[in-house]
């Protein structure tokens, strides 16, 4: 018996990238169908990960719903579905920094994308589809970027952030005791970098999180 747990979000961090959509930019509704697993032990982590996706992707235009449900109970599988008015809608979301910030924020949980499919149709979810493109993981996925990298990139957004809103606290309101001091920082700081630190951050990084060369090492095309 399936055990349905609720909407939440719809794309994962680790495993291969969604295939190209099948339907053509402005071709009608896409569905797109992603099984994850992750390890035993972290399933609260899961729901509160997959609640974080939905809440990024629903402020994108054309964005219609998502979904997931477990097998079972004890199931490493996570049946994920999510879909936007069109495919031009849906590579905004998928090629967004908020995304890529998401995908990668679920990797200390051992997320990893086992079998991903699109489908395009008129009546919804359930409808036979007009084409579909499926990926398996089994193809070679990226490697997740070294924790300790990780962790020096959000310190590199937390700390010059942390110590502004400090000096700002101090000027204004010198006299705060500390309980208060660090609510309205902690307040403050969470949506800055959820939404603007960390995904520019990790865009601005991404060549090193993923052991590339620095683009100015990059040799140039001819011509």
């Amino acid at each position: 018996m399936s055990t349905p747990v609720g909407p939440v979000g719809p794309v994962g961090p680790v495993g291969p990238e969604s295939p190209e959509s099948p339907g053509g930019p402005g071709g009608g509704p896409v569905t797109v169908a992603i099984t994850r697993r992750v390890p035993d032990g972290h399933e609260a982590e899961m729901v509160s990960w997959l609640s974080a996706g939905i809440t990024l992707a629903e402020r994108f235009p054309g964005f219609l719903g998502a979904g997931w449900v477990r097998p079972e109970v004890t199931s490493p599988d996570w049946h994920m579905l999510y879909r936007f008015a069109d495919a031009a809608a849906l590579e905004t979301w998928e090629h967004s920094t908020q995304r890529q910030w998401w995908r990668s924020s679920g990797v200390g949980l051992g997320v990893v994308e086992a079998r991903v499919e699109r489908r395009t149709g008129i009546e919804g979810w359930f409808d036979e589809p007009t084409s579909t493109s499926v990926t398996s993981a089994d193809s070679a996925a990226p490697t997740s970027p070294p924790r300790w990298k990780q962790a020096t990139t959000i310190w590199t957004a937390f700390f010059p952030l942390s110590l502004l809103a400090g000096w700002l606290l101090t000027l204004l309101a010198p006299d705060l005791p500390l309980v208060p001091r660090v609510l309205v920082t902690t307040l403050v700081l969470t949506p800055v970098m959820t939404y603007v630190a960390l995904p520019r951050i990790t865009k601005a990084l991404a060549w090193w999180l993923a052991g590339d060369p620095p683009p100015w090492r990059r040799p140039r095309a001819a011509g």
